[in-house]
């Protein structure tokens, strides 16, 4: 962070942020330099960093976030704000390309995304009464999450491109929100939200080490 904050200072970069970083990473590095922006996995169905991440990061918000407490100010860039693509369309959610990655996720594989496939179905049935896709309306209740928030979903298709800049015109109400909320219930998620391999690599498991004083001879 020392180094980040020599490259700021000399008009080579303009902002620093940080990754899947845990909340003791964040304070650490935040008092080195200000962090501008974290990029953490949130979507409809991974929501974990809600209770511990997102109020440590962010300004006072709406009342239907439930986060009020300003701590460190830094901006919220949730990656896979489509689940991994799931909430895409049914495509996806009823079946894994079998050349994708996907199919040694967790939450893609055999029961778990049977299990699965229903709260894809809730969602696109309160995607109609929106009058927009199930992908619109995922990314729409991620934007709706703060004036802080700038979520970033990947595709390599145009329409898909498209389709996603357009979530930006929905609105939605606080009884909406709490609505789409409510179809995806945590404890209704079958699977982990990364690969088993790779996470110690998540937030949970994300504490930097201490730098080491050196001690004389």
């Amino acid at each position: 962070m020392g180094e980040l904050k020599k490259l700021v200072e000399e008009g080579k970069i303009k902002y620093i942020g940080l990754s899947e970083a845990s909340p003791e990473t964040i304070r650490r590095a935040h008092v080195v330099h200000p962090v501008t922006a974290l990029q953490m996995e949130w979507s409809l169905w991974s929501r974990d960093i809600e209770n511990e991440i997102i109020p440590l990061c962010r300004f006072p918000q709406k009342p239907h976030t439930g986060f009020v407490e300003k701590e460190l100010g830094i901006g919220i860039v949730p990656y896979s704000p489509l689940g991994r693509g799931f909430f895409g369309g049914r495509i996806v959610a009823e079946s894994v390309p079998p050349n994708s990655y996907l199919t040694f996720h967790p939450r893609f594989q055999g029961e778990n995304l049977e299990r699965n496939k229903k709260l894809y179905l809730q969602i696109e049935k309160l995607a109609q009464k929106h009058g927009c896709t199930p992908a619109q309306l995922a990314l729409a209740w991620v934007l709706h999450q703060g004036d802080d928030v700038a979520p970033i979903p990947g595709t390599t298709k145009i329409t898909n491109l498209d389709s996603n800049i357009d979530a930006v015109r929905l609105k939605l109400t606080e009884e909406d929100l709490k609505e789409i909320t409510a179809v995806v219930p945590l404890n209704e998620i079958a699977g982990s939200r990364t690969l088993d391999r790779l996470s110690h690599l998540t937030w949970n498991f994300a504490n930097t080490p201490t730098k080491e004083k050196k001690t004389g001879s």
